[in-house]
Formats: C-alpha cells, structure tokens, sequence
C-alpha cells in the first residue's frame, strides 16, 4: 500500500522503519528543523531524521492543516496514513485527503493515559500493566475506535525511558497487523469506553521532584516515571542539619516495610542509604549530582555521598 506518515518524536521510527520495509512510503511529515543543545545548532526531529537516512521523503510543515500541504496530501493519492508523536492536531479536510485509513500509535492501554505524556504517567503512576493502542483519528484527542493493543508488562525499577522504548518497539507488529486488515477488509475496530479514560497530562520542569510522605511503591513510581524528564531532583540536608546541595534520583525501587524501631521521619537515609518514606522505605538505584554523570548508588556512598542521617526533600518549582 502506499503511505503517508506522521511523526516527530522517536517513539514512532521503529515503526516507520517496518512500514517502510513492507510498503510504499510516499512521504514522512514533520517539523521543521528546531535549535538544540547549548549552541543551539539546528536539528532534525528524530524521524525526520530517520526519513533522510532511509530515502523517505520529509514533508516539514509548521502547520500540516495549512491548505497547500493538505491539496500536496490529497494529490499523493495514498491507501492509508499512519501518526505518531507527531505533535499537531489534524483536521477535517487533512483527514479526508489521507485515504481510506488514518491510524495513530499511541503509548497507553487506551482509555487510560489519554493525552502528551502516556509513558511517563503510566510508570508515575506504578502500573504493573501498560501497552500501546492502534486507533482511529478522531475529533476529540486519543478518543478513536481501537484497532489493535499489545500489552507490555513494568518492572518496579524500570523508568519511563525504558518503558518508552520497549513500548516503541511493539508498534511494528501492531500497526502492520491494522493494515493488513485494511487491505483483506477484516476491519473490526471497539469503542473506547469513556467513562474509563483518564488524564495523562504533559510533564513540565516542575514536575520534577518528590517528598518522601508517601508509601514506597508510589514514591519509587514517581522517581522512575520522571527519568529521563524532567527529572526528580532533590535539596539534601546532611547529618547535621546543614545544606548539602542537589541530587538527582534517577532509578529506584520500594524496599519494603521497616520493621526495626521507631520510624525516621520521610525523607531520612539509613546506614544502608535507603529512604525513609510513609510505612516503609525506598531504595535509590542511581543518581546524578547535576552536571555529572548518572552513577549506582553504592558508588556514589563510596564517594561519600548521602551519609546516614542524610534528609531529602522536594524542591519548589
């Protein structure tokens, strides 16, 4: 079949690279080259720059909605569209230039974690249970008709990026299994039920950071879903009550109830580095002092960091 696609974010080149090992691709579209890094040096979106790469055509466009690109889509003549991450609402007259099918891959179990950031809500969150969705494009955002879903299941220590990529690489199978559909007319697509939905609202820099208030599980979930953006940066008080700067918790896991003594209040590091938190304690896996490199734990305690009688705490936005 012959197919436009629609992308921008890395979450859609595994699967861009199938369909175009196994259909025609007429074209990718995608944003224009933005600024990045500290010398602002510009930059392909990761699947515009797996389209150059792969001979694939970029359609970039500020607005896909705009009437030239949309008459430059009806006059390609494709079978079927596929979007994903792409980042601009489509509308009526685009979708209808799209042929017979528009599809979008989507990083959630939909209903659940309709919205920018399914991955990193899901992990935040502590699912054990996550997976991708294959559905129609509709009016109302994440809410079409489900085509296809393939689970994925979480480990407790794995972290959004982890998750991100593993969930990638279930689209292929899923979205070439829509089309094959499409193509012997099998179609048989569900509704989403939306009394079931919820909310996966896009992360902001503010976001990135956590108390120590709540059980383990939760706090562990949070640490995880915020790696690796924006983050879950921390204020460190050490043993004397002094400031000890910033750190960055990168990968963590719930360890369990306390059972030895009185509770230490949220936030306070024991003799093994673990956390105390509400009912139980956290352990860290890695961290980041900022500006260097993400380290194990127990190297960073080698080096002297995070000493018993340690405190974390948020940090205000």
């Amino acid at each position: 079949m012959r197919l436009l696609l629609f992308g921008s974010g890395a979450f859609g080149v595994p699967t861009f690279a199938a369909l175009h090992a196994a259909h025609e691709v007429v074209a990718l579209a995608g944003p224009p080259d933005r600024p990045a890094g500290r010398k602002r040096v510009l930059t392909p979106a990761p699947a515009v720059a797996w389209a150059r790469e792969a001979g694939v055509e970029p359609w970039r466009s500020e607005n896909v909605n705009d009437p030239a690109f949309v008459a430059r889509a009806a006059d390609a003549g494709v079978d079927a569209s596929v979007v994903i991450a792409f980042g601009q609402k489509l509308g009526p007259p685009l979708l209808a230039a799209m042929g017979r099918l528009s599809v979008n891959l989507h990083g959630s179990l939909l209903p659940a974690w309709r919205g920018a950031a399914p991955v990193q809500r899901s992990v935040m969150a502590g699912e054990a249970v996550t997976g991708v969705s294959v559905i129609a494009l509709a009016e109302r955002m994440d809410a079409g008709a489900v085509y296809e879903q393939a689970e994925l299941a979480v480990q407790p220590h794995e972290t959004a990026g982890e998750v991100h990529d593993r969930l990638a690489a279930l689209g292929p199978a899923a979205v070439l299994a829509v089309l094959a559909r499409l193509e012997d007319g099998t179609l048989a697509p569900w509704e989403q039920d939306a009394s079931a939905a919820t909310h996966a609202a896009k992360l902001r820099k503010a976001d990135g950071t956590t108390a120590f208030d709540a059980p383990p599980a939760a706090v562990a979930a949070r640490i995880n879903g915020l790696n690796p953006w924006p983050g879950c940066r921390v204020a460190v008080r050490g043993p004397a009550g002094e400031e000890a700067g910033f750190l960055l918790l990168r990968r963590a896991e719930p360890g369990g109830d306390r059972v030895d003594g009185e509770p230490p209040a949220a936030g306070t590091v024991d003799e093994e580095g673990r956390v105390a938190a509400a009912g139980g304690i956290v352990r860290l896996l890695e961290v980041q002092v900022p500006g260097r490199g993400v380290i194990p734990l127990a190297g960073f305690r080698r080096g002297g960091g995070l000493p018993r009688g340690s405190v974390l705490h948020a940090v205000e936005a």
